[in-house]
Formats: structure tokens, C-alpha cells, sequence
């Protein structure tokens, strides 16, 4: 009898289990806050986390009120947030609850899917290899893809790319709401006879070293033992394309004569907090509020907050004197609708500091892009909003511009 009561009990948590397992899982949805889509993805799995990939966030701890096979009731304290639906028809329908406002929220089986039709696909018509360097003063070491050309041995002019990410931890693609710009470019410049070099971030992805302390004067050390390693091996030109952040450490490379041409993508051109109060009104004006935050305010409010080694560098730092050092070839692009590094200061800051102090027979260009935003989308009005929402990865027009600006140097 007791084994036949074990058997019973057995087959009903069994049965219990499958009827949750209706739920479990992974679901995505978006939620409407009129002024932007925000997509959250869930998982109920045992416990339960959530994601919120247009903010970069994953993993945020949740707790399971109730689950069954029609119902789910799930809390996120960390940030203040709940969750309860229903089943219906292959969906949860239910309602997100976070600081007292309650939003409908419609829930689909599955990870969230973007389509991204630039990502590269493989088979690739080319090799690629995963490699190590290290910067020895910071005890780092960075990984990441060395991308080959098709019989790359056998060219004339092996030019090689080392491509640098743009503020705040990234890897190697510069992967951001699943665009991977730097894989796209590789790939571009590969089917093109140009190889690259794309690594993770110190202390990100499968890179080491110490992040919390390190300013874009370290990331730049990281940089240039990149070009020491890549100048170790076959390549007879050795270049740089920094995005952004990237872009400043470009120049600073080419300051120090340690690179042979410099493609600055969005890169700045005038002293971080003036460029902070630039990016402040412009993102104010986009939202129609007045555009008024002046330097003094800007100072005040950096004053009153807790700040860390890299924001400190980051508005003092005036790359000027850089740009004006470096004498090798430089590309600088900037898109029209850039709200993070405007164009009618930055790019043209750096034009003439090139035009000034450069031989003129060195062949520096610039352009600036219409319609383009800060990831050289194809954009409406440049917000950072709308960068998770584009398809594009990056302008084909930006692409080719660089492909053909690289292959044209002697």
C-alpha cells in the first residue's frame, strides 16, 4: 500500500511540474511608456530573473510569489518592480507594476529577436584567428579576433586595423542592442583585402585587468600594445579606428607617432565637460525642455556628485594638443544628427586642428554624414532611443568611405 500511496503522490507532482512548465521559460514583451518602447525579457526557470536589454541590464534578480500553469505573480526588489498575468491563448496577459504606475504588459514565448540583417553570417570568405596581447604595466590581458583576408600572405600593401569601443565596458564587436558594428566592419574591410584587429574591453568578455580605476589614458595603453602586437607579426601598415571614446584614444596614439593612419568615428574634439553640456542641451532639446545647462551648472552638478577616476579624466581631459601632434594620415567622420559628440564643434575642431599643424601633403579628410546619428544609423532625429529600434548596424555609405579611404593610402 505504501508504495501504491508513493506511486500516486509521485505522478502527481509529476503532473504538476508539466502544468507549470507551461509558464517556465523564457518570455519577452515591451512595454509602452509613450515616450519610448522599452522591451523586458523574463525568466522562469526555478527561480526568476529579469533583463532589460534596451537599458543593458540582465540578470536582475526576481522572486516567485506564485506559479502554476496559468498564473504567474513575480517581485524584483532591486528595482521596485512586480509582475503578475495570466495565460492566454500561447501569452501571459498581465500588468508591470513599478513606482506606483501600472502598465499593461502582453508577454510571447522566447528570447527577444532583433532583426539585424548586417551581422555577419558565416561562411566567411576569410580567416579568422583568436588571439591574446598584453599591456605588462597594467598586468592586462585582451582578447580578441584577429580578422585575415583571403590569401592575405600574398598581397602587396598588408594593412592591418586596430579597432578601439567607444565609452563604457564593451566587447569586441562593440555590441550594442544586439548590433555588433565592429564584426560589420571587420567583415567590410576583410571582403576588401584590410585586416583587423577587434578585442574585449579590459575586465570584460574574456579580457583581465583592473577596470574600476582605469581613465582612457589606460584603455590607450591597452591600444598600443595592441599595434606592439600587431607589429610583431607579418602586416606592413598598422592603423587605428577608434568610435567615440575610441576616437580620443586614437589620437592620442597618433600623438605618440605609435600608429600609421587614424580613423576617428564621432570622435571628440573639445575638453569632455564642454562636450557633457553639448550632449546635455542637445538630448534636453530633443525632449522639448529649454536647452539653457551652461558650464558653471555643469561644474556644479559634477561637484555634488560621487564621480570615479575615468569621469574625472573624461572632463578634464582636452584633446587638443593630441589632435594637433598627430601627423599621420587621419579620417574623421561625423553623422549630422550625432547628439553625443555634435559635429558643428567637434568635427570641426578637429578639422582645423589638422589643417593647422599638418603638412599639407599629408591627406587628412573629414566628412560629415546627413541624417546620420552617433552609431552612423540612418536616423530621425538622433536620439539614443532610437538606436535599439533601427535595423541598420551602420551607414553602407560610411562603410565604403572607409574601406576605400584605407585602400587609397600610399
Amino acid at each position: 500500500m505504501r508504495k501504491i500511496v508513493m506511486a500516486v503522490l509521485m505522478a502527481a507532482m509529476v503532473t504538476m511540474a508539466a502544468r507549470a512548465q507551461q509558464i517556465s521559460g523564457t518570455w519577452n514583451g515591451q512595454l509602452d511608456l509613450q515616450v519610448m518602447k522599452l522591451n523586458l525579457v523574463f525568466h522562469f526557470d526555478g527561480g526568476c530573473t529579469l533583463d532589460s536589454p534596451d537599458q543593458g541590464a540582465k540578470g536582475i534578480a526576481g522572486e516567485i510569489k506564485e506559479l502554476d500553469e496559468k498564473k504567474v505573480d513575480a517581485a524584483f526588489p532591486s528595482i521596485g518592480a512586480t509582475f503578475s498575468g495570466n495565460l492566454k491563448d500561447g501569452k501571459i496577459v498581465g500588468t508591470f507594476r513599478q513606482m506606483g504606475r501600472e502598465m499593461p504588459l502582453t508577454l510571447s514565448r522566447g528570447e527577444l529577436v532583433r532583426n539585424r540583417p548586417q551581422t555577419p553570417r558565416p561562411p566567411y570568405p576569410y580567416e579568422t584567428r583568436e588571439v591574446t596581447f598584453t599591456n605588462d604595466e597594467a598586468n592586462a590581458t585582451l582578447a580578441g579576433t584577429l580578422t585575415l583576408p583571403a590569401n592575405f600572405e600574398t598581397l602587396k600593401k598588408r594593412t592591418v586595423v586596430l579597432m578601439v569601443t567607444g565609452s563604457g565596458l564593451q566587447n569586441r564587436d562593440e555590441e550594442l542592442f544586439d548590433h555588433k558594428p565592429f564584426a560589420v566592419i571587420a567583415d567590410y574591410l576583410a571582403r576588401r583585402g584590410i585586416a583587423s584587429l577587434r578585442y574585449d574591453d579590459r575586465g570584460f568578455g574574456q579580457s583581465t585587468g583592473d577596470v574600476a580605476n582605469a581613465t582612457t589614458a589606460d584603455f590607450a595603453q591597452d591600444a598600443e600594445a595592441g599595434i606592439r602586437f600587431l607589429r610583431s607579426m607579418i602586416f606592413s601598415r598598422v592603423g587605428i579606428l577608434g568610435h567615440s571614446e575610441g576616437g580620443s584614444v586614437a589620437f592620442m596614439l597618433g600623438a605618440r607617432q605609435a600608429v600609421d593612419f587614424i580613423v576617428a568615428l564621432a570622435a571628440p574634439g573639445i575638453k569632455g565637460d564642454t562636450l557633457l553640456v553639448e550632449q546635455t542641451n542637445a538630448l534636453l532639446q530633443l525632449s522639448g525642455q529649454p536647452a539653457k545647462m551652461t558650464l558653471k551648472q555643469m561644474r556644479l552638478t559634477m561637484a555634488m556628485q560621487e564621480t570615479n577616476p575615468w569621469y574625472d579624466f573624461f572632463t578634464e581631459y582636452d584633446p587638443v594638443a593630441d589632435i594637433a601632434a598627430t601627423k599621420c594620415p587621419v579620417f574623421a567622420l561625423n553623422g549630422s544628427l550625432d547628439k553625443q559628440v555634435l559635429p558643428e564643434s567637434n568635427l570641426n575642431a578637429i578639422y582645423q586642428l589638422l589643417t593647422l599643424h599638418s603638412s599639407l601633403h599629408t591627406p587628412h579628410s573629414t566628412k560629415e554624414y546627413p541624417g546620420l546619428n552617433h552609431l552612423f544609423q540612418h536616423a530621425t532625429t538622433g536620439a539614443t532611443t532610437e538606436y535599439n529600434h533601427i535595423e541598420e548596424t551602420i551607414s553602407e555609405e560610411v562603410l565604403r568611405d572607409i574601406a576605400e579611404w584605407i585602400g587609397n593610402l600610399k
